[in-house]
């Protein structure tokens, strides 16, 4: 083979690699490129413990969203979350947020469940109606030291 010819497909071969490395970073990164298909939603909890930014949103199994960010609330001292709900995805005024765990010692998560309203929340809004997440050592403390 001729030296240009290996060069060419040295060139071609390394282009591709940056390609496909560009690729995965996007993918893994979970980056949008046009826009945000999302709109935010915020929920009030008096205890988080456990539920990390990214964590998983659910209504009835399906994945409808992601935590986006948990913060204080200086003034009422409960947990403020922001949730990026999909924007195919209407949640109605009264539905119940809760803190909940995947499996006995998995990853904490919020599960939505559907309510009967017929007010929508708009991008923005407060979920009302939460419940936190259940403290197992806690729980476990109680029982032992006879607080049941």
């Amino acid at each position: 083979m001729s030296e240009k010819t290996i060069e060419t497909a040295v060139g071609i071969f390394v282009v591709i690699g940056l390609i496909c490395v560009g690729y995965l970073t996007i993918k893994l990164g979970k980056m949008q490129w046009f826009g945000d298909d999302t709109y935010p939603v915020y929920a009030r909890f008096q205890s988080v413990s456990g539920l990390k930014p990214g964590a998983f949103v659910e209504m009835a199994g399906v994945q409808i969203g992601q935590v986006e960010s948990i913060t204080l609330d200086q003034d009422e001292k409960v947990a403020l979350v922001k949730i990026k709900i999909k924007k195919g995805v209407v949640l109605e005024e009264d539905v119940i947020a809760s803190v909940t765990t995947a499996g006995l010692i998995g990853d904490k998560y919020i599960n939505i469940t559907p309510g009967g309203s017929d007010q929508f929340l708009k991008p923005g809004d407060m979920i009302t109606e939460t419940e936190s997440a259940v403290n197992l050592e806690e729980l476990i403390s109680k029982y032992v030291f006879g607080g049941v």
